[in-house]
């Protein structure tokens, strides 16, 4: 099966890049990925590891130590590895590889790029961004970490939950007021070093699903950031959070995509070897049919992700049409799990087969990266306002 993010200008390098892909994720994740699932966490090693391999933050200058290639080889990473099941990983490095690199490049200062980017690169970083807290979810203005203006720059105060890479990260991107009285426009970004005194990490969260991605709260108490780790603006967060979750939302639907299509090939595979009443499933007229809904499914959503990223590309994917795509592609991701897991009959309840994991691991889709529910918000919104 042709990927679906190929073009004719970069297909035969970005076709040798996906080998290169497929090759290094055999070698150090499928052996050791049953064993990290069962632990709840990936080694930090690991990051290392993708780093030499050239895996990470690839589409970064290469002023700052990356490609400087186009954004689908980032995308590539993704798509390859949720193909292979390995979609509790992609989690937290689509995090690394496709949500923080783009605020440094477009709102950080050089030296705040010089500084990050690449270690990023390297796997010497691990970096995560801290939105979320237990009272606000998908309504980042309702946030109530603070960064309070001292004479050498800020003082932070407060928490987030629910933070993709919070075990291993560097550098976390915080969201904080600033302004409590200012609304949206109180929200300003910091770049948080996590070796200063004051931040402290949760456990790591046990989860339904998605198991080796580490997932934690953060604190902040009484930390003292310099001046220079504001990112961007003083007030400037939320239109830069709202800029950048578009391609936040459009690597979840490229995730979707590689997972679906790794879990249908997988049922394809199955039903041609399993047999009931003399006769292997693929020979009933039902497997056939939800096979065909299956594949029809993602080819859809194929083509609409396919839209999507050549707009990211030109710079013109907006915050409706990704919406859009988040909200198509998981729901299409969560619909073609059940089919595909249901033709598994009993086995596919069973953990020890990937469809289970991939089953299980396609939920939370639907819910990180902003909810089903509030990307129908968003896309309203630009149709008949507020």
């Amino acid at each position: 099966m042709k990927n679906f993010y190929l073009n004719e200008t970069e297909g035969s390098e970005l076709s040798l890049f996906c080998e290169t892909v497929r090759r290094v994720s055999e070698e150090l994740i499928a052996p050791a990925y049953e064993q990290w699932e069962k632990e709840g966490l990936v080694p930090r090693l690991l990051y290392n590891q993708l780093g030499e391999a050239g895996l990470l933050c690839v589409d970064v200058p290469e002023a700052y130590g990356g490609y400087g290639v186009s954004p689908r080889f980032s995308f590539a990473v993704i798509e390859e590895l949720g193909y292979a099941g390995f979609t509790g990983f992609c989690g937290g490095l689509q995090v690394h590889n496709d949500i923080v690199p783009p605020y440094l490049l477009n709102f950080g200062t050089e030296e705040q790029k010089m500084k990050w980017l690449p270690k990023m690169v390297s796997g010497e970083a691990v970096s995560a961004i801290g939105m979320t807290e237990p009272g606000a979810g998908s309504d980042l203005k309702n946030i109530r970490t603070r960064a309070e203006r001292v004479d050498d720059g800020y003082v932070m105060n407060g928490s987030k939950i629910f933070i993709s890479n919070g075990q291993h990260a560097d550098l976390v991107i915080v969201a904080a007021k600033t302004d409590p009285s200012a609304g949206a426009k109180g929200i300003s970004l910091f770049l948080v070093d996590t070796s200063l005194p004051g931040f402290s990490r949760g456990k790591n969260l046990d989860k339904v699903g998605q198991k080796c991605a580490d997932t934690s709260e953060l604190f902040f108490e009484d930390l003292r950031l310099p001046a220079d780790a504001l990112l961007g603006e003083e007030g400037g967060g939320f239109p830069m959070m709202m800029k950048e979750l578009a391609r936040e939302r459009l690597i979840i639907g490229v995730l979707a995509l590689g997972a679906a299509r790794g879990a249908l090939d997988q049922t394809i595979g199955y039903v041609q070897e399993r047999e009931a009443f003399g006769k292997s499933l693929s020979e009933f007229q039902n497997t056939r049919f939800k096979l065909a809904e299956v594949k029809t499914q993602i080819a859809a959503n194929e083509a609409f992700v396919q839209y999507g990223i050549e707009a990211y590309c030109r710079g013109q994917l907006s915050p409706d049409v990704a919406a859009s795509i988040k909200l198509s592609t998981s729901e299409m991701q969560c619909e073609v799990m059940d089919e595909c897991l249901q033709l598994f009959g009993g086995y596919g309840y069973m953990s020890e087969y990937p469809i289970a994991r991939a089953w299980v691991d396609a939920r939370v889709q639907r819910i990180y990266g902003g909810t089903s529910e509030i990307m129908k918000e968003v896309i309203a919104r630009s149709l008949v306002g507020k």
